[in-house]
């Protein structure tokens, strides 16, 4: 039993080696995953706002963490490395600009912590939600190249 434990463990800890290296050496996909991991956290609070969906503050914090944290790792998602590839949506003006651009994801995850801090309900989530998403979608008009 104690064996099977101790190969379980050597699995795990091999397959998050792997996964952090392939990480590592494919930036333009983790990214890609982040972004998209911030347009599915938004979409609950998104239905909240139109009136589609109840208020729930509990799935408005997740989504806010989410954002704090994606927000924070954001600027070491885009390495010299990484301008071209995987279909990335990235602009040059990232690597032209990178003091501006690693300051809109520090405004971003600013942004996401005081509405942490400050909704507590659903009118102060009426009033806060919508700055935060602004914020994100910011940084998309300089950034990111548009969808055709």
């Amino acid at each position: 039993m104690i064996r099977g434990i101790l190969v379980a463990g050597a699995l795990v800890a091999g397959l998050s080696t792997v996964s952090a290296v392939m990480a590592q050496s494919d930036p333009i996909t983790e990214r890609q995953q982040a972004m998209k991991g911030l347009s599915q956290a938004a979409r609950a609070p998104g239905a909240m706002l139109k009136g589609e969906a109840p208020f729930d503050l509990a799935t408005v914090q997740t989504t806010l963490k989410t954002f704090a944290d994606t927000a924070k790792a954001g600027p070491a998602l885009f390495p010299d490395n990484s301008k071209t590839g995987h279909d990335t949506a990235a602009l040059p003006a990232v690597w032209t600009n990178k003091a501006d651009f690693n300051m809109q994801f520090a405004k971003f995850g600013e942004a996401a912590v005081a509405a942490q801090a400050s909704i507590k309900d659903e009118a102060s989530f009426k009033a806060n939600f919508p700055n935060v998403l602004k914020t994100c979608g910011g940084c998309h008009e300089t950034y990111r190249a548009k969808k055709s």
